[in-house]
């Protein structure tokens, strides 16, 4: 029998913690307005974390807290009060990355596991080994470890340790996501190791002569410049059946500054073809409807990042991202006659050809054929940011379906 790798989706805020839950999670991450390594995401107030908590719970999914900056030791000093309200709510796993931090989760969180993170830079069995013996029950791996690496980390470690890779995501230029680029070139109030990375890796770079001021000649064959540091996406969505030969427990999905709608699309992705294969085994293949979802959400070029060896991991053209699909609204929920109510996104029209998204299930496609504002009376189109709509759909539709249109049309 196929042991189903754990799904663990990014949750930013609470709204993107919400469809993450919806559509197919069996954990989350998420941080607080400190200690955490993401300050561009929402993240959640003390008072909020109860209750993203209580919610997760509620059905069935287990939370995880990032505690993984590397801290001060003035941060060092205010801690232990926030460990102990951690330990208090129920969290069920702290993320973290500083040794020091270690026998502070184990004294004022005794009740939480212990996750080593990625910024760890866990490379080998034996720091592996050495993190078990500190009281870690999971290590998130590096992202630099190819498959055949975590193979013999996976033989040689115990069992109940277990073992977390990123799958899904945008990947940093540097080794383990320890990086001062910007603390170099935006200043100590930007620092990447306490969540506030400037991303100046993503920027257009140009050589400049001593001599000859104004005058900038591309490093790439180019006018526009290069982007030398701009690194491609991960994407395994096609590379199931060997993480889990592998020996990974947990299937990290990046992306906790991203869209509710990216948390939605990705995390059903994987949801879905990890319980195929788990359904089908041997000579288990995505299938390609789910596989074109994840090139429905905003992404720079794909790869498979140092799983596989040598394989070109920057995209030197520029550092957009490719969006090929606009999400128009959210559904709050849908009568038996599949009149929905939703939350407009971006403007779309009667006539449109769009589509209805759901958890777990193949998108449908339709024409708006009805379209009223919030006291019912009949519009045309939905011109106003997040105003109140309802929509006639093809079908009654899940709360928390999502429907959108291909703006290649």
């Amino acid at each position: 029998m196929i042991k189903k790798p754990e799904i663990l989706a990014p949750a930013g805020d609470f709204e993107k913690l919400r469809y993450a839950v919806a559509y197919g999670a069996d954990a989350v991450y998420m941080a607080g307005k400190a200690y955490g390594m993401r300050t561009a995401s929402g993240n959640f107030e003390y008072d909020e974390m109860k209750q993203a908590v209580d919610h997760c719970h509620k059905h069935g999914v287990k939370c995880f807290v990032t505690v993984n900056v590397m801290p001060r030791s003035h941060e060092i000093d205010a801690l232990p009060e926030y460990l102990e309200m951690l330990d208090s709510i129920g969290v069920d796993a702290l993320i973290v990355a500083d040794l020091g931090v270690i026998p502070l989760v184990k004294k004022h969180a005794p009740n939480v596991k212990l996750h080593i993170s990625t910024q760890a830079s866990v490379v080998n069995y034996s720091s592996a080994n050495m993190f078990h013996q500190l009281g870690a029950d999971r290590i998130v791996l590096a992202r630099e470890l190819p498959l055949h690496e975590i193979v013999e980390i996976r033989q040689r470690t115990p069992k109940e340790l277990e073992l977390e890779a990123f799958v899904h995501g945008s990947m940093c230029i540097s080794y383990s996501g320890r990086c001062l680029l910007s603390n170099f070139m935006m200043g100590s109030n930007r620092d990447a190791n306490h969540g506030s990375c400037a991303q100046p890796c993503r920027w257009s770079y140009a050589l400049m002569e001593e001599q000859r001021h104004g005058e900038y000649y591309p490093v790439y064959e180019d006018e526009r410049g290069t982007y030398i540091f701009n690194s491609r996406d991960m994407c395994m969505i096609d590379h199931i059946p060997e993480l889990v030969n592998a020996g990974v427990d947990s299937f990290k999905i990046e992306g906790r500054a991203k869209t509710s709608y990216y948390a939605a699309v990705i995390t059903n992705a994987y949801r879905r073809a990890v319980d195929l294969y788990a359904q089908q085994g041997e000579g288990f293949k995505v299938p390609e409807n789910i596989k074109e979802e994840v090139y429905k959400v905003s992404h720079r070029e794909y790869y498979t990042g140092f799983y596989f060896g040598e394989q070109p991991s920057e995209y030197h053209e520029d550092s957009k991202y490719i969006r090929d699909w606009d999400v128009c609204a959210m559904v709050q929920s849908c009568d038996d006659n599949g009149l929905a109510h939703a939350e407009q996104k971006n403007k779309f029209s009667l006539g449109e050809e769009v589509q209805l998204f759901s958890p777990g299930k193949d998108p449908i496609d339709f024409v708006v054929t009805e379209l009223y504002d919030k006291d019912m009376n009949p519009i045309e189109s939905t011109p106003h940011p997040r105003m109140e709509l309802y929509i006639k759909l093809p079908c009654k539709a899940d709360d928390m379906s999502i429907i959108r249109k291909n703006n290649k049309q």
